[in-house]
């Protein structure tokens, strides 16, 4: 058996966090560098507004993982405007008719700000960051004049941190969309609104020169500028993998699986620690690339359009490319990037073939291929191992998969799923409370849990209820990252 606590530490929190501020900007329809490139800038407005070096740290750490929440409601987004990626790109750059949009739906939006603050919030603390990170986390969508989101908190009342990023995300956004005196007057109009007059005055003093030095600034040059020292201990690649599968309900759990998989399937194989390490990690950050095409695209249950089909190619391709940003992850990452090729070439992005396939990326290939068949999805139903294993070694013989590497899958089957347990140290759900949150983790209605689960509607209620109170949350997405981390499902 594969010793995963080994790899619990292994990763420092600053790789984890520009990992999660990856997958943030490609959910956000940005270029991979927007969230760098706004903690650069806020970090610059901190200092200038004479901030105390703590504030400024929880600056950085903020600009970082403001959209780290963004997988957590990319589905209550879809439900509403179809594409969620394109409607936030067009909140973020303040395109015309999107306020006439958003008024639209009126009060429709809380809920998805909820699950998007108290996620991020609940990634902080999940990191060990400080409490001013999290709580500026938690209200990340406050404005100066009390207009915000989640609880309206009005001038002094908002984390100052909230406002810097917000002024500094809109000065990065604006001025690459449009340039920077179009920017800059789209922020003074912004002025004693979304963030104080005074903040403006500095950001409009300063602005060109920031950018100029922002853009002669190496991606490398980065890490200097914005690691704090909370952000030089360590984690592990899990989170990475929670936040990945919460855009989509139905694949809670579903990289652990993948990573569980195939470490289990290599170790044997091989009884190199480092290299089935290596497996584990790419197995949990394979699906970094799914964060940058839309719900509407994967819940699809018919074929995909050749439009729809190429940016699904593309989810390897942006997986690798999160390795050129995210440190230690970079082995991973690319990795990662080969879990959908093919050994007759017909995998995608790269159409690798035999030969420049390693026994690792193998490895992934199948075990992704095995966990997915084993699991439920839109356009089908879960199916049963021995109709899995089947399909899968059709795909070996046709030679799209390793024989060898099949075999060693369906011949002592790895569980699709761990199997849920108590935490040992905080919340102990009952049973029953497992089995309903593990199905409205899956995006299930408690109409639809009551059915699956042969309950009342108002038992499942009160199971939610007590679900919430002991992890102390007040949304599925949040209940569901907690349970995920502390092994409850």
């Amino acid at each position: 058996m594969f010793d995963l606590e080994a790899t619990h530490a292994a990763l420092g929190i600053f790789d984890a966090v520009r990992a999660l501020a990856f997958i943030g900007d490609l959910s956000m329809g940005q270029p991979t560098d927007h969230s760098l490139r706004t903690a650069w800038l806020a970090a610059r407005l901190a200092h200038a507004a004479g901030l105390e070096a703590s504030a400024c740290d929880t600056v950085r750490e903020v600009s970082l993982l403001r959209w780290s929440g963004c997988t957590a409601n990319a589905a209550g987004f879809a439900k509403m405007f179809g594409d969620d990626i394109t409607i936030r790109t067009a909140m973020l750059e303040g395109r015309p008719g999107i306020a006439e949009a958003i008024g639209e739906v009126g009060a429709a939006m809380m809920p998805l700000a909820q699950t998007h603050c108290e996620v991020s919030g609940e990634v902080a603390q999940i990191l060990g960051l400080s409490k001013p990170t999290e709580t500026a986390l938690r209200h990340i969508f406050e404005t100066w004049d009390g207009r915000g989101l989640p609880a309206q908190l009005a001038r002094e009342g908002v984390p100052i941190s909230v406002l810097v990023v917000a002024l500094a995300g809109d000065l990065e956004v604006f001025s690459r969309t449009y340039g920077v005196e179009p920017a800059l007057a789209l922020i003074e109009q912004r002025s004693g609104a979304r963030y104080p007059a005074r903040l403006v005055a500095i950001a409009t003093r300063h602005a060109g020169a920031w950018l100029t030095e922002l853009q002669r600034t190496p991606l490398a040059d980065f890490d200097i500028v914005l690691a704090t020292s909370d952000m030089q201990r360590t984690t592990s690649a899990e989170l990475i993998a929670d936040i990945i599968d919460l855009k989509l309900p139905w694949m809670t759990g579903f990289s652990r699986a993948v990573a569980m998989t195939a470490a289990e399937c290599y170790a044997r194989f091989t009884s190199d620690d480092a290299a089935r390490a290596l497996v584990y990690q790419a197995g949990l950050i394979h699906g970094i690339g799914r964060a940058a095409v839309p719900n509407d695209v994967w819940n699809l249950p018919t074929p995909l359009s050749a439009s729809a089909w190429e940016k699904v190619r593309l989810v390897p391709y942006w997986t690798e490319r999160a390795g050129k940003q995210t440190g230690a992850l970079g082995e991973a990452a690319v990795l990662a990037s080969y879990a959908y090729e093919r050994q007759d070439g017909s995998g995608y992005f790269r159409s690798a073939r035999d030969a420049a396939l390693t026994l690792e990326a193998r490895v992934l290939a199948a075990s992704v291929a095995w966990v997915a068949l084993r699991s439920t999805r839109p356009w089908r139903a879960a199916l049963a191992d021995d109709a899995a294993a089947r399909l899968l070694q059709v795909e070996a013989r046709n030679g799209r998969l390793c024989r060898e590497v099949v075999d060693a899958l369906v011949t002592k089957r790895v569980p699709a799923r761990r199997a849920a347990r108590s935490a040992p140290h905080g919340p102990r759900l009952s049973a029953r409370e497992i089995d309903v949150l593990r199905a409205i983790s899956r995006g299930a209605s408690n109409k639809e849990v009551a059915q699956e689960l042969t309950m009342s509607p108002s038992t499942v209620r009160t199971h939610v209820e007590s679900v919430f109170r002991k992890l102390e949350c007040s949304t599925r997405a949040a209940a569901t990252l907690k349970a995920s981390t502390r092994g409850l499902i």
